[in-house]
């Protein structure tokens, strides 16, 4: 199991973004020298973290991109999850119609992934920005 590209750069441009003075504003070309991240997937990227509310943008001579939350209220679970999606270590844990076993409910293997699946959750969900910048 790795976590994707995609969910490492967005994990870098929040916290290049939560460096910054409170409120401050930095274009995508910025970011994308200073965390050394290809600008056009960053933009795309940076996209999909406006969308999940955790970014906004501004047009314009003063534009680029800000932190919509404070960095002690954006946990490593939900920069993942809204480039990458749910977090599922199985495909039976993501869509229990697709096991090819007895079933999630019957199967001892899959209860135990269930397991490893919540506490991984649990532990991205309990490490915020903040605790990163301390």
């Amino acid at each position: 199991m790795r976590i994707t590209q995609e969910a490492d750069y967005a994990l870098r441009a929040i916290y290049y973004l939560c460096t910054l003075e409170p409120g401050g504003r930095v274009s995508a070309n910025i970011i994308a020298k200073e965390q050394n991240i290809p600008v056009r997937f960053l933009l795309k990227l940076l996209q999909k973290l406006r969308d999940a509310g955790l970014v906004e943008s501004f047009m314009g001579v003063n534009g680029g991109y800000a932190l919509k939350k404070n960095p002690k209220d954006i946990t490593l679970l939900e920069v993942i999850e809204a480039v990458d999606g749910p977090i599922y270590i199985n495909r039976c844990l993501y869509n229990p119609e697709e096991c090819n076993n007895i079933g999630l409910d019957n199967c001892s293997i899959h209860k135990a992934l269930f397991y490893v699946q919540e506490n991984l959750k649990e532990d991205l969900e309990s490490i915020n920005f903040q605790n990163i910048l301390d």
